[in-house]
């Protein structure tokens, strides 16, 4: 089997439920911080002539990218023929522009350093604003997953009566995808940002939604503070239940423990970022755009 996946620990399962449908097996991806910070990280040997995939989620960006870049020329050392990155969730998305003066634009810089050490990178869903694709932002391969006819074929299950809402304009394209696939109605909230942890929302349109659970679906929940902000105001207009979809989980300053006690009755996510909220798992779809991102022609596929 010349096909392997190396998982950081806390991705392993996910890599498992992947490999049998790709043809892979699941190899050794030790990874160990000495006290002073720095990174040591052990891999499979078995790697000669191989098709290795990195399974590596860019939450906490800063504190594993290094870890990665080791694991991939390692990789190389060992004699892996060609080595990518399997990030459910990618980070650096933020800063791609110069919105300040003197500021780093780090999304093209992020994806440099990535480049320098992968050949091909597949994530899911990428928050991007100011590029239509990956490719214009990475020099390599990519393809993205759309992490949509999972979270819609929950919320049908789970959530029958659901009115679907999106806490900002950004969230549109997401909310609108997965409540076609779901058949269910949906609604846009407006937002205003008053600095980094103060943001105001508008009402939603609460003709289209009596009767029904409010289920409010974000890419992400980083920082929290919109979809806590959209929680309290659904919760005050005597809506008994709230329900929280997101596809990556970040939940940075314990955003998931602020949602509930904002109001939050159910809080779901991917597995993109391994968590307790995570029921829903991207295994299936992940497996399915794999293989051609190890054949040699792979292209970006359009989100």
């Amino acid at each position: 089997m010349n096909r392997v996946l190396l998982p950081l620990p806390a991705q392993r399962p996910l890599a498992e439920a992947i490999a049998p449908s790709v043809g892979a097996r699941v190899g050794r991806f030790e990874w160990r911080r000495f006290p002073d910070g720095e990174s040591l990280v052990t891999l499979d040997e078995s790697l000669a002539g191989c098709e290795v995939a990195i399974v590596a989620s860019l939450d906490d960006p800063d504190t594993k990218a290094l870890a990665l870049r080791f694991a991939a020329d390692t990789a190389r050392e060992f004699g892996a023929r060609r080595v990518g990155l399997v990030a459910p969730y990618l980070a650096y998305m933020r800063q791609d522009a110069r919105f300040r003066p003197g500021e780093a634009v780090s999304a093209p810089l992020f994806a440099r350093f990535l480049a320098q050490g992968f050949d091909w990178l597949l994530t899911v869903d990428p928050h991007l604003h100011r590029y239509d694709t990956l490719s214009a932002i990475y020099p390599i391969p990519t393809r993205c997953v759309e992490a949509a006819p999972r979270l819609a074929g929950w919320i049908a299950r789970e959530v029958p009566d659901a009115v679907l809402v999106g806490p900002d304009s950004e969230s549109a394209q997401w909310v609108g995808r997965i409540a076609a696939l779901a058949g269910l109605p949906w609604q846009v909230l407006q937002k205003t940002r008053r600095g980094d942890r103060e943001v105001e929302i508008s009402l939603p349109d609460l003709a289209g939604a009596r009767g029904r659970t409010p289920v409010v679906v974000d890419d992400i929940v980083a920082s929290g503070h919109t979809a806590i902000e959209t929680v309290r105001r659904l919760r005050a207009l005597g809506f008994d239940e709230v329900v929280c979809v997101a596809i990556h989980g970040v939940f940075a300053e314990q955003a998931d423990v602020r949602l509930r006690e904002a109001g939050a009755t159910r809080i779901v996510t991917t597995d993109s970022i391994p968590h307790a909220t995570s029921g829903i798992t991207l295994a299936p779809l992940i497996a399915a755009e794999l293989p051609a991102m190890f054949a040699p022609a792979a292209v970006e596929a359009v989100p």
